[in-house]
């Protein structure tokens, strides 16, 4: 199976997909035991490797990064023609997996939260695919971890004989996370955002009015004010002016890639 086409918005390279082929690729991967780091970017994934060039190397290392807000998917429609219907949002995406998954006899492991989200996660993904095997979890360390930490939690997952890791650590640290176990752990290594909470019943999800209108960044900063406000009323705006700067001049944002230089830095 060929590799999702990639074009660049502010310098990451964002597939063009949808959601079947975003899934047959993921699941592909499991099949095959093969590393594939596969994350779902809104404008606020963007703009932490726009304004990070380190950071957008990495993101540039991964697999696959799907159009996860309207935004991003109206500026690959914008710039590059690439006709997209829908976007490809990374809890929409994470049920499509799960449910594929389930089907094809393939286990998941589900790395970050806390231990509250992930049993009620667990409940619920079991309660809606009954057949789904879940080989493990392990909630977040919220801190760094030394290098013998890390080398614990790959042999945990790889014992654990899980097919599929979903990453919920939050951006930008569940990005680097799948950047640097991806290749260790050959596996799909998906970094999911909210996901976990909104499965879990912890967070609620926008209505779907306003996903469709590009509004649920409205809908999550009346929620989290406090959080929220710097992502949405400062990375927001800076966002649209920076998209119309490559709309005037395309070779001003050039896919960088890692050059194995990359600071990594172990997220627990």
């Amino acid at each position: 199976m060929q590799e999702p086409v990639r074009k660049p918005v502010l310098g990451i390279g964002i597939s063009i997909v949808d959601y079947n082929s975003a899934v047959e690729r993921i699941i592909a991967a499991a099949r095959d035991k093969k590393p594939f780091g596969v994350s779902a970017l809104a404008v606020h994934g963007i703009m932490t490797g726009f304004m990070d060039k380190e950071h957008q190397r990495r993101l540039n290392g991964l697999d696959m990064i799907t159009p996860d807000g309207q935004p991003v998917r109206w500026a690959l429609n914008l710039i590059h023609k690439a006709d997209l219907k829908d976007r490809v949002y990374g809890p929409e995406m994470t049920l499509r997996v799960i449910k594929a998954a389930a089907g094809q006899g393939l286990s998941v492991y589900f790395y970050g939260a806390t231990n509250e989200i992930l049993e009620k996660l667990k409940k619920n993904m079991l309660n809606k695919f009954p057949d789904l095997k879940i080989a493990g979890s392990e909630p977040s360390k919220f801190r760094k971890i030394d290098l013998n930490e890390k080398k614990e939690v790959i042999k945990r997952i790889r014992e654990s004989g899980a097919d599929i890791v979903f990453v919920g650590l939050g951006c930008p640290r569940q990005e680097v996370w799948t950047y640097e176990y991806k290749e260790k752990l050959s596996m799909p290594v998906i970094a999911v955002g909210a996901a976990f909470a909104f499965h879990a019943g912890i967070l609620d999800q926008a209505p779907k009015w306003m996903q469709d209108v590009g509004l649920e960044w409205f809908f999550r900063l009346l929620k989290e004010p406090r959080r929220l406000a710097h992502r949405y009323l400062v990375l927001n705006p800076y966002y649209v002016f920076s998209i119309i700067r490559q709309l005037i001049s395309p070779s001003t944002f050039p896919l960088e890639y890692p050059n194995g230089s990359e600071n990594i830095i172990s997220y627990g």
